[in-house]
């Protein structure tokens, strides 16, 4: 059956946020730093054991869940392919002030120095707009910016990036190596790979010893090597930050380079539809629907089984739907 998900806050992460998560959601106010909701996670913090995991409403570990019927919840195709593996964590996340300028690891980088499954790629859906920063203006050389790094110029740092006005219906694409922040007051959805894989270039006014804990474990020296050195070209960042158009069925509103690690759908409900079978988060975001039957006004989230096949969707209103890759 269709799972109604209540939001999921790992306490004290390192920047401020989460009023707009929980004004989103209709729940009780956050604490001051609970600024990211993960939503039917199977992930943990990094270093942790079990903070970040989702529970289904009767206290299970969804992650436990899908281990003991992986076909139910994530079909026979992408099971053959990643197992119980469901390729996928969906965040939503409120930056109640600008991250710091960071950059995630790809698959290799993550297998070969980390010993971890997967890189993290990521794509955002805008909820609420600002700026955001992504992408070198310029090329620079490992050794300048492990310079920035060290002196903590967060100026020269910030200053490297692009920066691009967002607003709700936008879509941002991050491949792994990207630089990039996200500016004070932003809302989005964010889909990645199911990692908690970040390298933090700056720490100044964080909650966050970032000369011991910005490099994965790693050091400087060699986490930047995850970064992608080069200047984003216009061309390149407009393939990057685009609008999201309305989608049918199965079509994802990233560019096809994300194809290969998540999917987003973004459909108008005028009055009933069916959405394609398999695994997936539905998030309301306009309106009120009705989701197989029960009552969902924007805010609502629920997680969807495989095996629950083609999902109706009624009312007037607006709904992502966020997947793992197809198999």
């Amino acid at each position: 059956m269709i799972v109604r998900l209540p939001s999921n806050r790992p306490a004290r992460r390192f920047y401020r946020g989460g009023r707009q998560i929980t004004d989103f959601r209709r729940e009780a106010p956050a604490g001051s730093h609970e600024p990211e909701d993960w939503v039917a996670s199977c992930t943990t913090a990094f270093g942790e054991r079990e903070v970040g995991l989702s529970r289904l409403p009767g206290g299970a570990l969804l992650r436990e869940e899908i281990a003991a019927d992986p076909v139910r919840w994530l079909g026979h195709a992408h099971v053959a392919r990643w197992g119980a593996d469901p390729q996928l964590l969906v965040k939503l996340l409120d930056a109640g002030q600008r991250l710091p300028v960071h950059a995630h690891p790809d698959d290799a980088f993550a297998a070969e120095r980390l010993g971890h499954a997967h890189g993290k790629a990521e794509g955002w859906y805008i909820l609420r707009g600002g700026w955001v920063h992504v992408g070198l203006r310029r090329p620079v050389a490992a050794s300048e910016l492990h310079d920035l790094v060290e002196n903590q110029d967060t100026a020269a740092l910030l200053d490297l990036l692009h920066t691009v006005p967002v607003q709700p219906g936008d879509v941002v694409w991050i491949p792994p190596g990207e630089l990039h922040a996200i500016g004070e007051g932003v809302l989005l959805l964010e889909l990645q790979q199911p990692e908690d894989l970040s390298i933090l270039l700056e720490w100044r006014g964080f909650e966050l010893d970032g000369a011991r804990d910005g490099h994965l474990g790693l050091g400087f020296a060699r986490a930047l090597e995850a970064v992608n050195l080069n200047r984003r070209e216009p061309a390149e960042l407009a393939r990057l930050v685009q609008h999201a158009p309305f989608t049918a069925r199965s079509v994802s509103v990233f560019p096809p380079e994300a194809d290969p690690f998540v999917r987003l759908e973004r459909h108008r409900v005028t009055d009933a539809g069916r959405l394609a079978t398999g695994f997936a988060v539905l998030v309301v975001t306009l309106g009120v629907l009705e989701v197989a039957g029960e009552r969902a006004p924007a805010g609502s989230v629920f997680l969807v089984p495989a095996a629950e096949g083609e999902v109706l969707v009624a009312g007037e209103g607006e709904v992502l739907v966020a997947r793992p890759p197809a198999p």
